[in-house]
């Protein structure tokens, strides 16, 4: 098996932002630009690559399965 290099900073950042609670979508998005220095487009790219990466499910599980099952619920949905 491959070995992969582990998640970079900006990726543990990503998880670590996403498991924090928010009392709404404008006080998430204010923190995703002056705390990651990102706009509210690339992190939800960046977050939604991570659900998809073994090395995010191991460092974060709780996070990543939630998150997944966020996103299979939506994709259901349409």
């Amino acid at each position: 098996m491959e070995s992969r290099p582990p998640l970079g900073q900006r990726e543990r950042a990503v998880l670590a932002f996403e498991g924090r609670g928010w009392e709404s979508p404008g006080a998430k998005e204010r923190a995703i630009r002056e705390e990651l220095d990102l706009a509210p487009v690339r992190y939800y790219q960046l977050l939604n690559a991570l659900l998809d990466d073994p090395r995010a499910l191991e460092l974060a599980p709780v996070t990543v399965n939630r998150l997944r099952r966020v996103r299979d619920g939506k994709r259901r949905e349409r």
